[in-house]
């Protein structure tokens, strides 16, 4: 399970269908990419079998229903309210991997590319694609995302 969701490249929404075909064969191998040893499962999969997953889903649970990227109905809707409206202050960059399942959510690229991203963070500097990466970025193209921090502390 945790080497499928590592290595998860499909450039859409995650969808786990009710057959479970989304798992696999269990006997199937996963090759894994340049940017994850089996030590690093290793050490995810032994932190599942502490804790559990269910913390990672807990926040996908809450939701009745996505009506796109950004607009929720349910539970994680009521605890966000408070904050609805408000603008993020400090200046920010943004960046993600063009086979992010996230940035494939009905409505991601509009509004990242779009003006309303830049109207609630008005200090953020142009949205950063990064081309051949995917959910785990900082991972995957660690010199590219390391080249994006320098350039932008550098600016202070």
């Amino acid at each position: 399970m945790v080497r499928r969701i590592l290595t998860y490249r499909t450039p859409r929404p995650l969808i786990l269908p009710k057959d479970k075909s989304f798992w696999g064969p269990k006997d199937e191998t996963i090759p894994l990419p340049s940017w994850l040893t089996e030590e690093d499962v290793a050490y995810y999969v032994s932190k599942f079998q502490e804790k559990g997953y269910t913390g990672g889903v807990n926040y996908y649970r809450n939701f009745d229903r996505i009506i796109d990227a950004f607009s929720y109905t349910g539970r994680n809707n009521e605890l966000f309210a408070p904050w609805v409206g408000c603008k993020i202050q400090v200046p920010t960059k943004f960046a993600i991997g063009e086979q992010d399942l996230v940035y494939h959510f009905p409505g991601a690229r509009e509004y990242i590319h779009g003006p309303k991203f830049k109207e609630e963070v008005p200090l953020l500097e142009e949205p950063v694609v990064i081309e051949g990466a995917a959910h785990f970025v900082n991972q995957e193209k660690p010199q590219e995302i390391l080249q994006l921090i320098v350039d932008f502390i550098s600016k202070f």
